[in-house]
């Protein structure tokens, strides 16, 4: 029999090459099982939540927030899980008996027990934020808006989520963080696309919220926002003009008609044969208007309707002046406004108004729109049918004819520009709002800057498994060849027995 030193030699295992070969193999074989393994192992999907209340004028509406837990403050999906409005009227309505503020609100918190998991109520923040109707509030009688706060405070305290407190948020927050919602429902910040502005109408207040293109915002500096979301500079112009929501510039149009404290009025903005009788203390009711009640008044008027859309837009024009601008551009009232330019989402009133007269459809002109209303407004209002309460029936000749004198004579928004505004109540699901944005400015959940690109990559993943795959292949081939190179003659040499 050969010596065994000569067997070692011609035994393919003792071969350098092949030792480093099957090494290398071993080494690709757990690479690609480990990078397999980390990178297809099953993740369970946990989501964290957050609420917040926007108590409006008119009314106040609870949404809760979910986004994926381990996306914390980076690229997480912040989606809307779930909405309530509250009955009844706006807190700002219960001055006279604010602990039915906070009564008003548990309808919705209970539903919101149920709708966010149990073991995440005590690190789900909640935020309450008041708007036009209780900077009015404010603005009238301070003990009375503390008051409300209070009762309102009372209430969410006891619900077992982290309460983070009930505020008024200022116009200006209003308007860009309507702005801030828009955009990143539109994932236009994240991208660095060109932004859409934001038209919001509430009961009380109207903000629009846009950036201009070449035009020097500075001349006005409380009407400039800066932001810095995911890299990206945006120079944001904002205005929120107080008592000029629908219902507060509906309370001025009857004051401008009343001046004289007639016994009846005959208004342009209401159906013809409308008739209602309406208060004189009940109208002046508003510090929009209340310096503007007539000295000499019945207690009553009767309010009667003729329909005449452009008497009613001459009485709506009465309410903005127009005259004095000491700055490049103006809206209205002296106020600085660049013009507009780019995209819109007009939301909350806008909307609602618009769809009831079926307007929203994006194809409609301007002048076919404006026709619209004013045959809406020309129908008797015994012609009217509708399962909506009177009084906002009664209302919608003069919100269509206000938000379209607010859109063109207002903010100078022309035939062309007008096409690109779009009525919108939700954006991928998650309604259109100032909630939302003040939510992700509160919790951080934009950063100012972009995050490193992940470590792994799907198509980084998909080239390292290749390159691994594709060495595994020539590694066994080159393996095999060796073999098979000095098997020949291994198969020759006689067997030891």
């Amino acid at each position: 029999p050969p010596p065994l030193s000569e067997m070692k030699e011609k035994n393919p295992w003792h071969k350098p090459l092949t030792i480093i070969i099957t090494v290398i193999g071993v080494i690709a074989i757990v690479a690609l099982v480990t990078v397999a393994g980390l990178q297809n192992r099953p993740v369970f999907q946990k989501y964290k939540y957050g609420i917040v209340l926007d108590a409006g004028s008119s009314h106040t509406a609870l949404y809760i927030y979910k986004w994926p837990a381990e996306k914390d403050n980076n690229t997480g999906r912040i989606e809307q899980k779930h909405s309530c409005k509250v009955k009844g009227k706006g807190i700002s309505s219960y001055a006279a008996v604010p602990e039915k503020a906070g009564m008003s609100l548990t309808e919705c918190m209970q539903e919101a027990e149920m709708q966010v998991p149990a073991w995440r109520h005590q690190e789900t923040p909640l935020y309450l934020g008041a708007t036009a109707g209780m900077r009015l509030l404010n603005m009238e009688n301070r003990v009375a808006s503390d008051k409300v706060f209070e009762a309102v405070e009372k209430t969410l305290q006891r619900f077992p989520f982290s309460y983070q407190g009930a505020r008024i948020l200022s116009g200006q927050e209003e308007g860009a963080f309507g702005w801030v919602t828009v955009n990143y429902l539109d994932d236009r910040l994240k991208q660095g696309l060109q932004t859409t502005g934001a038209l919001d109408l509430g009961g009380a207040s109207t903000q629009i919220s846009f950036v201009p293109r070449e035009y020097d915002i500075s001349e006005s500096p409380s009407n400039a926002v800066a932001f810095r979301l995911y890299g990206n500079y945006y120079n944001l112009y904002t205005h929120s003009f107080l008592c000029y929501g629908k219902d507060q510039a509906l309370r001025m149009a009857l004051a401008h008609q009343t001046q004289s404290g007639p016994i009846t009025i005959s208004d342009p903005c209401f159906h013809p044969d409308y008739s209602v009788t309406r208060n004189y203390n009940t109208l002046y009711d508003s510090p929009c208007v209340s310096e503007r009640k007539p000295k000499v008044a019945p207690l009553n008027f009767i309010h009667t309707g003729e329909g005449n859309f452009l008497q009613c837009q001459e009485v709506i024009k009465s309410l903005f002046n127009f005259k004095s601008c000491k700055y490049s551009k103006c809206s209205f009232n002296g106020i600085f406004q660049p013009p507009v330019q780019g995209s819109f989402g007009a939301f909350s009133a806008y909307y609602f108004v618009m769809n009831f007269l079926n307007l929203t459809d994006g194809s409609m002109s301007l002048e076919t729109i404006t026709n619209y209303v004013a045959n809406y407004c020309s129908t008797p209002w015994n012609k009217l049918h509708s399962d909506i309460n009177e009084k906002y029936l009664a209302e919608y000749c003069f919100s269509g004819t206000y938000i379209l004198t607010l859109l063109t004579e207002g903010y100078n928004f022309n035939t062309e520009t007008f096409s690109k505004i779009k009525f919108i109540k939700e954006i991928k699901g998650s309604d259109a709002g100032w909630t939302l944005g003040y939510m992700l400015n509160l919790t951080n959940m934009i950063p100012a800057e972009t995050k490193d690109s992940p470590p792994l990559p799907h198509a980084g993943y998909v080239s390292i498994v290749t390159v691994i795959v594709l060495l595994l292949f020539i590694l066994v081939t080159l393996f095999i060849l060796s073999f098979r190179s000095i098997w020949p003659k291994c198969s020759k040499e006689p067997q030891i027995v």
